[in-house]
């Protein structure tokens, strides 16, 4: 057998891999298409990513119009309605607010939320130029809660000199009558005291069952103390709920802040005209009330003696 050359068997040897490489090559790229395929799908991915990409400009548009937005709904809920607080003061300036024109007696209103009350350094409000003449104090509420500081602030009300009140939270979830016997076995009222108040600021899930139940108090009360009894609510709330002329006939307190007057038509005694009041002796904020009317017919309106103790 001959031998071929060396140069011939390398020059072969060369040959046979060249070919196996390009057969493995060719093999892999056209069997399966895979690199070729694979590049065109991301090709065409690329294509598509591209065609749904948002403009900047677009971007900075939507940002703006969200950050508008959020401004807008925070001055309409957070500012809007407090902005008499920081309305310039053309009239009167006193305990930290601008006080009604017009009105010469005032009054304000506790409850335990204001703490620890110096009614030594209180009383000396009824001898400035804008004299604090009554308060009403939270007696109770539903049909078990009594205020804790109550029955201590009532007494010094009285010894300090201040024409005192006691209102009766309402809660439309429990029985009007037990809520009444509850507030008449709560409150001791007296000859000089101002009729006893309920305070309604919720309306319950049903208006026809509220307006029923709140006369069976009001009325129950009545015949207890002798005396009508005073209605508490918003201005909203009375126009809402309360528009009726069965409700007129009680004296009206209505709550109504940070504007220069009463927009109720109606009759009303008690103006609560803002919750931002500053009194020396209560650290705590504090409402502050206007009585439509004179001093001496305040005293009118307050629970007289019997002819028993005459």
């Amino acid at each position: 057998m001959t031998k071929e050359p060396p140069i011939m068997v390398v020059n072969k040897l060369r040959k046979t891999t060249s070919r196996k490489r390009t057969s493995s090559s060719s093999s892999n790229t056209t069997s399966s298409g895979g690199p070729k395929r694979r590049t065109r799908r991301s090709k065409d991915k690329k294509k598509i990513a591209r065609k749904w990409e948002v403009p900047s400009w677009i971007y900075y548009i939507l940002m703006g119009g969200a950050a508008a937005l959020l401004v807008i709904g925070f001055y309409y809920f957070f500012i809007r309605p407090y902005a008499y607080r920081w309305k310039p003061c053309y009239g009167t300036k006193a305990y930290g607010v601008c006080l009604p024109s017009g009105y010469r007696v005032h009054g304000f209103d506790i409850s335990h939320h204001q703490g620890e009350i110096n009614w030594a350094v209180l009383s000396k409000t009824q001898f400035t130029p804008f004299p604090i003449r009554f308060v009403f104090l939270k007696a109770s509420e539903g049909g078990d809660f009594s205020d804790t500081t109550f029955v201590h602030n009532f007494d010094l009300a009285r010894q300090y000199g201040f024409i005192r009140g006691a209102y009766h939270f309402y809660n439309p979830k429990t029985d009007a009558s037990r809520q009444a016997d509850f507030f008449i076995r709560s409150v001791q009222l007296e000859p000089g005291d101002l009729p006893p108040v309920l305070d309604i600021e919720k309306r319950g899930d049903d208006d026809d069952r509220l307006r029923k139940d709140l006369l069976v108090w009001l009325r129950k009360i009545e015949q207890h103390y002798k005396v009508k009894p005073i209605l508490y609510t918003s201005y909203k709330f009375k126009t809402r709920y309360l528009n009726d002329s069965v409700f007129n006939t009680y004296p009206y307190w209505i709550a109504h802040y940070y504007v220069d007057s009463v927009e109720y038509k109606g009759q009303w005694r008690f103006w609560q005209h803002t919750d931002a009041g500053t009194l020396p002796g209560i650290r705590e904020q504090v409402d502050l009330n206007v009585f439509n009317g004179t001093l001496e017919e305040l005293k009118q309106m307050t629970i007289p003696v019997s002819e028993e103790e005459n």
